[in-house]
Order: C-alpha cells, then structure tokens, then sequence
C-alpha cells in the first residue's frame, strides 16, 4: 500500500452523507481535481456518529495542489459561509464558467460568493481586483468596492471601469 504524501494543514469539510458525491463533482469542475484516498468506516468509531446509513467516510480531494478532506458523518454540523474557499480567476471566461457550474443557491449569491449544491461556499474572484487593490488610490478604492458590493458574480470590466474611472 502506498503511503498517502499529507499536507501539514488541510482544510477539513463535514458533509451529512455527501462527501464522496462532493468529491466526485469538484472533480467534474476542476480539471486539475483528483480524489486521492478514500476511508470507510462500515462500523465507526464511538467519537464518530455515522450518517444514516450507519457509514462513515473521509475522501481526500486535491485541488490546485491543495488538499481537502471531506467526511460523511450525519448530520451533527453544518458547513456555513463562516468557511469559503476562494478561486482565484485570471479572466472573465474562468470567472463564468466556475459560476456557471457552482452556483446552486441564488440567494446566497453577493459580490462574488456563491453557494454550491452540497452548501459549500465558493468566493470567485478576479486576480485584477488584487493587483487594483495593491495601486488603488483611496477613491478608486471606495468605487471598486462600491461595484463589487452591487455584484453577484464579479464583472472584471465593470471592476476595471470603476478603477479608471478619474476622481
């Protein structure tokens, strides 16, 4: 058996009972994505309530290099947006498409959070807003966040608009 290389850190994610199907659709909408190790527990242990099925499982996905654990335990917690994960995005077209195939819940939607079909949260954001952020003058600041306040999914030129715009 092949030891499994574990990062030192990794984001931990509890699903009631769909951790596996999580796993697989993440890496139906990320193409470097790949399950890495998977961990069933048919009897789990006392600390572990199981889901409904009276199963437990631990998948370890790999996204952009970094590794998530995701667990099918019952429903005992909840993922909430105290935790999102962040997709940086170099063009609109990225930006689109990882909308496109992650939103769920439109009402979850506001200045580029989203919210999947599995409750986890998504920031999609453009890697221009960071550079803008670094060279912003205090105005062009104040109007940059204006615009991302008023958006679902964040408008690169609409972002860049507002950062030309002269004061």
């Amino acid at each position: 058996m092949q030891k499994l290389q574990m990062q030192k850190t990794i984001p931990f994610l509890w699903f009631n009972n769909e951790a596996r199907a999580a796993a697989e659709f993440y890496v139906s909408v990320f193409k470097d994505a790949k399950i890495v190790d998977v961990v069933e527990f048919e009897n789990p242990p006392e600390y572990v309530p199981p889901d409904a099925s009276g199963h437990v499982e631990i998948i370890t996905l790999e996204l952009f290099g970094q590794q998530y654990q995701m667990m099918s335990a019952g429903p005992l917690f909840k993922l909430s947006e105290a935790f999102s994960i962040v997709v940086n995005c170099d063009t609109q077209a990225e930006i689109d498409d990882y909308w496109e195939k992650l939103s769920a819940v439109p009402d979850s939607e506001a200045c580029g959070w989203l919210k999947d079909k599995f409750g986890v949260s998504w920031q999609i954001v453009p890697t221009a807003w960071y550079e803008m952020q670094k060279t912003a003058s205090p105005a062009q600041n104040a109007r940059v966040m204006r615009a991302i306040m008023e958006m679902k999914k964040i408008d690169i030129a609409e972002l860049q608009n507002a950062y030309t715009t002269p004061d």
